[in-house]
């Protein structure tokens, strides 16, 4: 697309309560929008350069036989219990929610847990070893004062 055709454009303000200095210059150029503290939009240009890295980190772990997988976001309190980790003093930023049951989820921080859970579902012998999974997917950090830009915010992109 030609860069005449995007709705996005470039801008000489940032956010007056914008600090970290890789928010200001995406801002500026047009590649993000921020919506909240530590929580930005993508706009075309930068979900383009967002899916370029992607697609690298995809290639390199293809590269050693690593297989894709997409993790739930909502996660159960169970799981989370077994490892010690769903009390708040173990893991104190991370948002959490209840269903209409009752039933209390956490929003997807990290995956360990989980992963561990699904794929033990499927091994069953040691020569089903050694494998190796990742996904990239949008992480959630429920962060007292989110700064940092993109690098510390409330909504992010890992790969784990």
């Amino acid at each position: 697309m030609r860069a005449t055709k995007l709705f996005t454009k470039t801008s000489k303000t940032v956010p007056a309560d914008e600090t970290a200095k890789n928010a200001q210059l995406l801002i500026q150029a047009g590649f993000i929008h921020k919506e909240m503290a530590g929580v930005y939009v993508y706009l075309p240009l930068g979900l383009i350069v967002l899916e370029k890295i992607k697609q690298i980190v995809r290639e390199e772990m293809n590269a050693v036989d690593s297989q894709e997988l997409m993790m739930t976001t909502l996660q159960p309190k169970e799981l989370w219990e077994k490892t010690d980790r769903w009390d708040d003093s173990k893991v104190d930023n991370w948002f959490k929610t209840k269903l209409a049951s009752g039933a209390e989820l956490g929003v997807g921080l990290t995956h360990e847990e989980p992963v561990v859970d699904a794929v033990s579902q499927y091994l069953k012998s040691y020569k089903d070893m050694p494998f190796s999974v990742y996904q990239i997917q949008n992480k959630f950090r429920n962060e007292l004062r989110a700064k940092n830009g993109l690098l510390r915010g409330r909504e992010f992109v890992m790969k784990d």
